[in-house]
């Protein structure tokens, strides 16, 4: 999926302003204007896409975490990943909001989306890992509607 995708879907999921979105890339070490934050909420056919970059994806995602469960001043700082995969994003929101896997197997199944627990599993292993499983963007998709639905019902 395209990083600007999930960053849309995630300001979705937190009902925040780009004002918002600006403030949680500065907790991944990220100065970005709420302007330049709207160009890469764009869609890609609107006028004025611009990708955004995966390495601002993933400082944004660790600001989340940050945000969600505060930061541990006594552990290692979160490194941004110059490659993101649906993969790393899928193991960074399930650390934001406190995921376990029989959570994300009730909010696929919730989103009527057929996957197994040792699918999950598999999912969350290293890549050099003999059952490593490529989280597609299908799956990634659901996984985001399905987090909104649930987020906002939970408020």
């Amino acid at each position: 999926m395209l990083s600007n995708d999930i960053l849309r879907s995630v300001r979705y999921i937190l009902k925040a302003n780009n004002t918002d979105l600006a403030r949680i890339l500065a907790l991944g070490n990220v100065d970005a204007t709420p302007e330049q934050i709207a160009i890469w909420l764009r869609k890609e056919e609107e006028e004025g896409f611009q990708r955004c970059p995966d390495i601002v994806l993933s400082s944004f995602l660790n600001g989340l975490i940050y945000e969600k469960r505060g930061k541990d001043e006594a552990a290692p700082a979160l490194t941004a990943e110059r490659r993101l995969n649906n993969n790393i994003v899928l193991k960074k929101l399930r650390i934001a909001f406190s995921l376990k896997t029989d959570d994300i197997l009730a909010i696929l199944i919730g989103q009527l989306f057929r996957v197994s627990m040792p699918e999950i599993t598999a999912m969350m292993r290293a890549p050099d890992h003999k059952n490593f499983r490529e989280c597609g963007d299908q799956f990634m998709r659901y996984f985001l509607r399905g987090l909104a639905a649930r987020e906002h019902a939970a408020k």
